[in-house]
């Protein structure tokens, strides 16, 4: 256990000393959690950082060097606790993908910013606004796997948690104010069903690359020959796979299938560094893409193109500005007050009565009660 380098915080790198620090938060009636990943440097992402803090109180924990954090998870599942997240959508998804955690009784700074209307919904945004705190943006895409974390770095962690009480109190003020607390308490019990899911089987992954579906043949038995060697060498390095090769170089080369040296580097894909380290594998795997045999070769699925349903299109449309002028008179962002999505399936489902709306996925009560008689029938 050391000083993470501001007054109050502890870096937690220990089993005794998490045990201890978050044994003692058992009866606190909040908590406010962030949580420090890699994704943007590893192949191999974890949580690499856990900030926590209460009213009084923050520590930095080092999971890598702690291996049993399951009292952090009782704490989170306690519902008597309340717990804090500033867009928590990320966090619990991770947190439940490393761990199995789930949280109960949440509050999330970000979502009560949206339904109030805040014109920034950034933490730092916000902190400036209500609490006059700035925060140093230096470190926002450091890489939190490295170790040892400088004091600098720590510091900035425990800031992101460090103020949210504070701000919680704030928002939940404003939100009460107008009449929109219990909106917020809806959007936040929703957020406990939060999981982790994985998109899709992997070895389909470079078929959802943007752009794959601008190739044909061979090119995309190409882009599957890159996105495999990019794969490997990246979980070889344990590094984040577009600082192998970019999106964007992939798909320049595939679209192309060069040859040789002389046209791969024509395509200006790669730096001059990229070109000498790595020239002679991507040539490689161009290779093998261009032989492949033909029954191997992936195919987009392509639909039939429906004919447009020009009643259901003018009802979305009228949908859409009932919603756009209820969101200006509010005001709130049309998005928040009701998304697209969920216009669209108002639209197909043409509800004759308030009470046909609970059959719309996603539809809050909260928005049922705003904008519930104004949808129907429109």
């Amino acid at each position: 256990m050391t000083d993470a380098g501001a007054a109050g915080d502890l870096y937690l790198d220990t089993q005794p000393a998490v045990d201890a620090f978050v044994g003692g938060l058992r009866d606190a009636p909040l908590l406010a959690v962030d949580t420090e990943a890699a994704s943007f440097h590893r192949y191999r992402d974890r949580i690499y950082l856990i900030q926590l803090s209460t009213r009084d109180r923050t520590a930095v924990i080092d999971p890598v060097a702690v291996p049993d954090l399951a009292a952090l998870g009782a704490l989170l599942a306690d519902p008597a606790i309340e717990t804090l997240f500033h867009d928590a959508d990320y966090d619990l998804r991770i947190l439940h993908r490393d761990y199995g955690f789930t949280a109960r009784n949440l509050f999330d700074t970000r979502i009560a910013a949206q339904l109030l209307n805040e014109p920034g919904i950034g933490l730092a945004a916000l902190l400036e606004k209500y609490l006059g705190v700035t925060l140093d943006k230096k470190y926002q895409r450091a890489d939190w796997s490295v170790r040892p974390l400088i004091p600098e770095m720590l510091a900035y962690a425990a800031d992101d948690t460090r103020y949210l009480a504070q701000l919680r109190d704030i928002l939940k003020d404003q939100l009460t104010a107008i009449g929109r607390w219990h909106w917020a308490e809806e959007e936040f019990q929703l957020l406990e069903q939060v999981r982790w899911s994985v998109n899709g089987p992997p070895e389909e992954a470079y078929l959802r690359l943007k752009g794959a579906r601008t190739l044909r043949g061979h090119q995309l038995a190409v882009l599957r020959e890159l996105f495999a060697w990019r794969e490997g060498v990246a979980g070889q390095l344990d590094r984040a796979p577009f600082r192998v090769l970019m999106n964007d170089a992939m798909l320049s080369i595939a679209k192309a299938m060069p040859a040789d040296e002389t046209a791969l580097k024509e395509l200006k894909a790669l730096s001059p560094d990229q070109l000498r380290r790595r020239g002679a594998d991507l040539l490689a795997a161009v290779a093998r893409g261009v032989a492949a045999p033909a029954d191997s070769i992936p195919v987009f699925e392509r639909g039939r193109r429906m004919a447009p349903d020009l009643a259901y299109e003018a009802r979305l449309e009228r949908l859409k500005a009932v919603r756009n002028q209820a969101a200006e008179a509010l005001p709130l962002a049309p998005g928040v007050l009701c998304a697209n999505g969920i216009l669209e399936a108002i639209a197909r489902l043409e509800p004759k009565a308030v009470a046909d709306l609970a059959q719309v996925e996603g539809m809050r009560r909260w928005q049922v009660e705003v904008l519930g008689k104004a949808l129907v029938g429109t």
